[in-house]
């Protein structure tokens, strides 16, 4: 079984020689790349465990541009790799086409919603992390003043940020929210150097606690904070380890583990819409060795309130995505 990729200008030309053994899974990694420490890498990861456990053997693709889509997709299918799983939001229209063609082969998507039922749909209650990880920002900051980095500045990364927002007046009503996009292209998810001047333009607004929810860009991000003396938050993968004794915390999507489960079941991976949100362990706050010193038992405590308000629905965060609002705005 090999995977050629030719890149052909902007657009590139994937071939699957023939031979490929029926059931064989593929992952197709979005723009930004598989080992972007973020959200790519932690489907790499779940992919990785899946393989060091079973033995199992997969195939993967990094995309170059959007233009690749539909052609990556097309060539997994008409290989025989089933289950094809796929990462970020930008995949429905290529999707619904190639599910449609292969009625026999399953799909699954993370961050995007397919309503087909050879399609597995999972999205992640970010907006409920998010809150977490804010109110431990504004317990740390000694002042009123945080901030946010996003990358493409679509309604998704405006949901971390409400979230965030949400969290932080939990603790402090009055605070001073500081939100900046990257860009508005899938080009904003790889600029760690953008992504480190927003930083010191936050900080010199005084921002004392910085949350990154985009992608590659989020390096950028936390190399800034701790180079400039203040803490950072990451995103997506646990990024406590980039910059230890810097980041607060990391929101967490375990992407990973829909990654692995879904490899796991195969071809018989469920169908239908999916939500992970703090209830059932799909988002949280890391809590490790390399921030244990900058979290306190008062912090500890009240993200574990915070998660249980949010259970029971004592405390109802704000979906960015349902309305394009934010109350803490």
């Amino acid at each position: 079984m090999t995977l050629l990729k030719k890149l052909l200008g902007a657009a590139a030309t994937i071939a699957v020689t023939s031979g490929a053994a029926l059931a064989d899974p593929a992952v197709i990694f979005d723009l930004g790349g598989k080992f972007d420490k973020s959200f790519n890498e932690a489907a790499y990861n779940g992919a990785e465990r899946w393989a060091q456990e079973t033995g199992g053997t997969y195939r993967d693709l990094e995309l170059q541009s959007d233009a690749q889509r539909e052609q990556a997709l097309r060539r997994f299918a008409e290989g025989g790799y089933n289950p094809i799983v796929m990462t970020g939001f930008l995949w429905p229209t290529a999707l619904e086409t190639v599910a449609t063609d292969f009625p026999d082969t399953k799909f699954v998507v993370v961050d995007a919603v397919v309503d087909l039922p050879n399609v597995r749909s999972v999205i992640f209650s970010e907006h409920e992390g998010s809150y977490l990880v804010g109110v431990m920002a504004a317990m740390a900051a000694e002042g009123d003043t945080v901030s946010f980095v996003g990358g493409m500045d679509v309604p998704l990364i405006s949901k971390f940020a409400c979230g965030y927002a949400q969290g932080v007046k939990s603790v402090k009503p009055d605070a001073n929210v500081i939100v900046n996009m990257t860009g508005t292209t899938p080009a904003a998810w790889n600029d760690p150097v953008k992504g480190g001047e927003l930083t010191k333009a936050q900080i010199s607004q005084g921002s004392e606690v910085v949350f990154a929810a985009a992608g590659g860009t989020g390096l950028g991000v936390l190399q800034t904070a701790a180079d400039e003396g203040i803490l950072s938050i990451g995103v997506d993968s646990n990024q406590n380890y980039l910059q230890p004794g810097s980041v607060l915390t990391s929101m967490v999507k375990r992407v990973d583990n829909v990654v692995y489960d879904s490899l796991t079941a195969g071809v018989e991976v469920p169908t239908g819409l999916e939500i992970w949100g703090v209830e059932n362990g799909g988002v949280g706050a890391a809590m490790d060795e390399f921030n244990a010193e900058l979290v306190t038992e008062e912090m500890a405590a009240a993200v574990e309130e915070a998660k249980a308000k949010i259970i029971a629905g004592e405390i109802m965060v704000h979906d960015y995505t349902s309305d394009e609002s934010c109350p803490a705005f």
